[in-house]
């Protein structure tokens, strides 16, 4: 992925709505390194400032630009006004904040080295600790800019609860990934298909998957109490494509994926070792225990064999068809054709995907 002091929203060939969306991240920088509340000093802004930089324009921002797309899709149009694609734009990098300020934190938690091909931000010097504060500035920023740009709308008060039950599950979903793969409490009895769906719902689908078009459904003016069904679908779609992201993580070509899987190294409750320990028999079951969460090659490489002996790639394909063709059916039984044209978009970007 691009650093985040180089160019945003994934590099090079940027085309016009990415390039639109980036400009709309600096308008949205100044207002909050000029907001009323605080009383800024020249290094205390100069610290934001950096801070924003390095933190939350460094991605592919497919979840803020998800935001936009799915707005117009139920508008039904290709363009939007300059307001209507400022305020899409400014939902979208509310998105990318809440990205910003889970990936900060969950980094120190992780102990991690490295974040979008440069040091996580913990680990930049004189940052520190300082990092879980600037994770928290960067969570309130989101109620910043919305207050800012949305007080007057009806659906105010929808967008702030919508963040805020949005948060409350993800941080939910962390701590169950965090408790169930504790270091020194090491135990693959824990792990199981329901753990695993439990971890990825809260964990990644609400806020990759079912926010954007929570986000572009209130900017329509809907009620989001009528779409439950299609809360329901994108859930279920992110499980899908963190299965995807597990299958990848070991079949996956580095070079193309643009990292080296660890799952197995990290001890990861992922879905091929849920997979593996349904369909081992006791001697197959007994070589994961010995050899899962270790990080000597060889120890990898058995987990590896047995995923071979196990034709888990066959498994895993087979759970790809069946996925898309229930979701299918499930976005097809919508009574919106607009609603449907989200689902589908969102559906089609990653099925099949190879990264």
């Amino acid at each position: 992925m691009a650093a985040a002091n180089g160019s945003a929203c994934g590099g090079g060939g940027v085309d016009k709505e990415k390039e639109e969306f980036k400009q709309i991240y600096g308008v949205l920088k100044e207002e909050l390194l000029r907001d009323p509340a605080f009383e800024f000093t020249d290094s205390s802004r100069q610290w934001i400032d950096r801070m924003l930089d390095y933190n939350v324009p460094g991605g592919k921002c497919n979840r803020g630009l998800s935001v936009v797309d799915s707005y117009k899709l139920l508008k039904g149009t290709n363009v939007l006004s300059q307001e209507e694609m400022f305020l899409a734009s400014t939902l979208g990098w509310c998105v990318e904040w809440l990205q910003a300020y889970f990936l900060v934190l969950d980094d120190i938690m992780d102990d991690s080295h490295t974040r979008r091909g440069q040091p996580c931000w913990f680990r930049v010097p004189q940052v520190g600790s300082i990092a879980i504060n600037d994770g928290v500035i960067l969570r309130n920023h989101i109620t910043r800019m919305l207050r800012l740009h949305f007080r007057g709308k009806l659906y105010y008060a929808d967008l702030l609860d919508l963040f805020n039950e949005v948060e409350f599950k993800t941080a939910s979903g962390q701590l169950l990934d965090l408790i169930t793969t504790h270091e020194g409490e090491k135990d693959l009895n824990k792990y199981n298909i329901g753990v695993h769906r439990r971890i990825v719902q809260y964990k990644t689908s609400y806020y990759s998957f079912y926010l954007p078009v929570a986000c572009a459904l209130l900017l329509s003016g809907e009620d989001l109490t009528k779409y439950g069904a299609v809360e329901d679908i994108l859930v279920k779609m992110g499980i899908y494509f963190q299965v995807q992201d597990d299958y990848l993580d070991c079949y996956g070509d580095p070079k193309f994926i643009g990292k080296i899987g660890t799952d197995i190294e990290d001890y990861k409750c992922s879905w091929l070792v849920v997979q593996a320990l349904e369909h081992a028999d006791e001697s197959q079951k007994s070589v994961l225990f010995e050899n899962y969460g270790k990080k000597d090659p060889a120890c990898v490489a058995k987990v590896k064999s047995l995923y071979r002996e196990l034709n888990l790639e066959a498994v895993f394909l087979d759970y790809e068809n069946e996925s898309y063709k229930k979701l299918i059916a499930d976005i097809e039984a919508q009574p919106s054709i607009a609603v449907q044209n989200v689902l589908k978009s969102f559906l089609h970007k990653i099925y099949k995907r190879q990264k």
